[in-house]
Parts: C-alpha cells; sequence; structure tokens
C-alpha cells in the first residue's frame, strides 16, 4: 500500500481560507478529489492523509463528511484550538469519526512560538500523549527551538514534523535547523517527519535538484528508515512544483543504499502506522 501523508482539499466558496486569495491565483479555486485522483494513480498511490488548511472546526467537519464519500481518503488530521477550554469537548466530538486521525497544531501562524509552551497547551498534549494521538506539528525553522522545549515537557507526544520544519532552502541555510532536527529524532523514539512541503521553500522560480539534496538527506540521516513519511503537500506545492516534480524531487535524492524495503516505508508504510491505520498498513 503506497500513501501520500500530507495533501489538502477545498472549496473556495466555504469562506474560511483567509490566506487564499486572488491575489494567488495558482490556488484561488476548488481542490477536490477528482482533480488529485490522476496524480495519485499515475504514482501508484493508493491513499492520502487528508489535512486541515483553515483553523476552524467547520472546516474539519468538512474534511470528515468528504472523507465519507472518498475512498481514496485514509484519514484527516484536523484542527483543534488547545488554547481554548473547550478542545477535549470538540476532540471527542471529532473522534466519533472512523477516518479521524488526529489534529494539526500550528505552531506557524503563532505571533510567538512559545506560546506552546503555555500550561493549558502542555496539559493538552500530555493528555493526548497518554491517549498515544497522532499530532501534525507545522512549525517553520526558526522556530525549532519552542518545539524542542515543548517535546521535553511531553516526551511521550505522538508526533510528526510537517515539511521537515521549513529550512530555509531558498537561500541554502542548513543550521541550526540540521542539528536541531538530529537532536529532536535522536532524543524523541515516538517523533516522526515528513518530507513534504519543500519545494515551496526553495526559489519558486528557479529551483534546482540539488537545492533539496542535503536536506532530504539529512532528514533520511536524522530520523532512518521507519519515522519518515512522503507528502506532496499538493496544492499547496504547485506554487514552485508539479505534483510529478515533487516526487521527482524526493526519489532523486535518495541514497543508493535505499531499497524497495524503505521505499515502501517513505512511501506508506511508516504513514499507515503512525497514523495507526492498521487495515492499510498490512496490504
Amino acid at each position: 500500500m503506497r500513501l501520500d501523508a500530507h495533501q489538502h482539499y477545498w472549496k473556495i466558496e466555504r469562506g474560511d481560507y483567509g490566506w487564499i486569495t486572488p491575489e494567488i491565483p495558482v490556488l484561488y479555486r476548488d481542490f477536490l478529489p477528482e482533480h488529485l485522483k490522476p496524480h495519485l494513480q499515475q504514482h501508484r498511490l493508493d491513499k492520502t492523509i487528508l489535512v486541515q488548511a483553515a483553523p476552524t472546526l467547520e472546516e474539519t467537519e468538512y474534511l470528515l463528511a468528504l472523507s465519507e464519500q472518498e475512498d481514496s481518503i485514509a484519514g484527516v488530521v484536523g484542527w483543534l484550538d488547545l488554547a481554548q477550554p473547550s478542545w477535549l469537548r470538540h476532540y471527542e466530538l471529532c473522534a466519533r469519526h472512523p477516518k479521524y486521525v488526529g489534529f494539526r497544531l500550528m505552531i506557524q501562524d503563532m505571533p510567538d512560538a512559545y506560546a506552546v509552551l503555555e500550561p493549558q497547551v502542555v496539559e493538552a498534549l500530555t493528555y493526548f500523549a497518554g491517549l498515544d494521538v497522532p499530532v501534525d506539528l507545522l512549525v517553520v525553522s526558526h522556530q525549532l527551538d519552542a518545539v524542542v522545549q515543548l517535546l521535553d515537557r511531553v516526551p511521550g507526544l505522538r508526533g510528526v514534523i510537517d515539511h521537515i520544519a521549513k529550512p530555509r532552502i531558498r537561500e541554502g541555510v542548513m543550521e541550526p535547523w540540521a542539528s536541531q532536527l538530529a537532536g529532536l529524532a535522536a532524543k524523541h523514539p515516538k517523533l516522526y517527519v515528513k518530507l513534504s512541503g519543500m519545494v515551496t521553500e526553495a526559489d519558486h522560480e528557479s529551483w534546482q535538484q540539488e537545492s533539496f539534496n542535503a536536506y532530504i538527506r539529512h532528514t533520511l540521516d536524522s530520523f532512518g528508515p521507519d519515522r519518515v513519511m512522503f507528502g506532496s503537500d499538493w496544492p499547496v506545492c504547485l506554487l514552485a512544483a508539479s505534483y510529478d516534480q515533487v516526487v521527482d524531487v524526493l526519489t532523486q535524492a535518495l541514497p543508493a543504499s535505499y531499497g524497495e524495503a524503505e521505499k515502501a516505508r517513505l512511501f506508506g508504510l511508516n504513514a499507515a502506522e503512525f497514523y495507526r491505520i492498521r487495515k492499510y498498513a498490512e496490504e
């Protein structure tokens, strides 16, 4: 079973995608399963993990409803506001759905990344760690220190870092991202990473394969073959690259030692295990 561990669907008319505006014409239209299916078929991808793109419970409900109609959606990563006292009630409502696999903590959008260290957020994440609930961590490389401190306080969190923490690929800067990522991987065995969202961190018009190789190989070296997963970040990737190009960027950067077993984990099995989609992991 092959799986894209990170993609989005949206309908503009729903009105809660404040970051998608007419000034971004590539993204300012509906993106739905019928638009993605040809790409999935071309790359022999059976299922996807559908990830929230708006910070609203209404969008999570929309995605869950969509997953009931679309078999290729293996799981939905929703949204929760852990700073609100109603987070547990909202989680329990979502968790009733069989395709709800976890939620995403959008540190990237926080004016102060250290807000994730507030007692109510740490308390909530400690609760989810106890339940072994998967949590996506959307973070930019300059915010990694906050993530380091957060995981020191919630060391048992079942987390995955989206988009390899968005390093400064456009500028070719590796540090302190590289050291922080390696440190997190070594210290927290339940932490995974998504090899996704890299093309949009490079120069959108003039990126080269060489722009990504060092970042991809460092991530693979840090996390090993069992805690990495491919994600297209479609359709956001279209700002810089096609679906085909996103796949090619990753596959061309893989070390020669990566055999079929490692590729099977990267392109599906790790994501199925992380999100506890057992029936797919066994296929």
